[in-house]
């Protein structure tokens, strides 16, 4: 009788642990349905910020270093003009045409309209860049440098324009406030903060309304892989070589800006 009272004793205690252990379980299995949203990453922020995102309230670029009278990408800004065969200069008249705007160097396919957070950020920043010298292009539209001018081709070689846009290049990195928290966090990077690796290069612009740059006249020596180079290519997709690199087969004479007729 003894030892069968002590046995249902025993089952007993066994019960109530198993239940007090059981809302413990319950609890443990409803935690990771709390869990809030994980952070953004640094690219999903760039796609945000340049999808103007309903989840954001508010994109901004940060800017943390700048420097001026960056050279842009250099640019035939004219037709080529031939005076292969002659063993004189010839004087002709070439057309220059070319155009510059904001560009934003971040990831391909990146675009800030004006009407976007981003966009109104870039163009906010760029207000404290402009000089009495300059002034700065801060928002997406185009200025254009167009003119004819009559210059001097030498002996056999072909002629042409070349230009080298100057900006002001801001890097920084871009800041997104989230509307709800992701992780515990609203304000996420991109690519991190303090970063200089996002860059906003803002045009110069002379107080005359002429685009500020390095504007030339290239002479090449016909017959030589430089001529030949420039036959076989178009103004849009061929690379050149910057002022006064372009070996010896080619020369190169800078115009003053002062001779550029102001739109």
């Amino acid at each position: 009788m003894t030892r069968t009272g002590r046995s249902r004793s025993h089952r007993s205690k066994k019960k109530r642990i198993t239940l007090a252990l059981a809302p413990v379980a319950a609890v443990a299995v409803a935690v990771p349905l709390m869990n809030p949203a994980g952070a953004a990453t640094p690219s999903e922020v760039t796609a945000d910020c340049a999808a103007d995102s309903d989840k954001l309230e508010n994109c901004e670029f940060v800017d943390v270093q700048f420097k001026r009278n960056s050279l842009g990408p250099n640019q035939r800004v004219s037709a080529v003009t031939d005076n292969c065969g002659s063993t004189s200069t010839a004087s002709k008249t070439f057309n220059v045409s070319t155009s510059v705007t904001r560009t934003i160097q971040l990831e391909d396919g990146f675009t800030a309209g004006a009407d976007t957070k981003l966009g109104n950020s870039f163009f906010e920043i760029g207000v404290k860049f402009s000089t009495s010298e300059i002034d700065i292009t801060r928002d997406d539209k185009t200025t254009t440098l167009q003119f004819s001018r009559t210059d001097t081709v030498q002996p056999d070689s072909v002629g042409f324009f070349m230009w080298s846009a100057k900006r002001t290049d801001v890097s920084g990195y871009l800041k997104a406030t989230y509307k709800e928290a992701q992780d515990g966090g609203q304000v996420f990077f991109s690519p991190s903060e303090g970063a200089t690796s996002v860059h906003v290069f803002y045009p110069q612009i002379l107080k005359n309304g002429t685009p500020d740059g390095r504007l030339w006249l290239r002479n090449v020596k016909c017959g030589t892989p430089e001529a030949s180079g420039l036959k076989n290519s178009t103004r849009a997709l061929r690379s050149e070589p910057g002022f006064g690199e372009a070996g010896e087969n080619v020369t190169d004479i800078e115009i003053p800006l002062s001779e550029i007729p102001a739109e």
